[in-house]
């Protein structure tokens, strides 16, 4: 059986390209279009109760799959741009 050391060098080198392929594959990864509740939220900075609000007064369109809610992220950057001040 034959033994083989790996150095320090060796490990910072497999260290930085791990770090290249994952900045690569996440570069390359497809944008999110469709949001979940929580995520609107922290986008917005609003509470769970001021997000239902906004959708039971039709402020923002969503969409139920079973008993998730999702929300395209086009609209929620319209809704933003509609209500920017200028």
């Amino acid at each position: 059986m034959k033994v083989e050391f790996i150095t320090k060098e060796d490990f910072e080198q497999f260290k930085s390209d791990i770090t290249s392929m994952l900045t690569t594959l996440t570069n390359n990864s497809k944008p999110k279009t469709w949001l979940r509740s929580s995520e609107v939220r922290e986008m917005l900075g609003i509470s769970p109760g001021t997000l239902q609000n906004m959708r039971i007064h039709r402020y923002i369109p969503y969409s139920k799959v079973g008993g998730s809610l999702f929300y395209d992220l086009k609209d929620i950057e319209d809704v933003l741009e509609k209500n920017k001040t200028r």
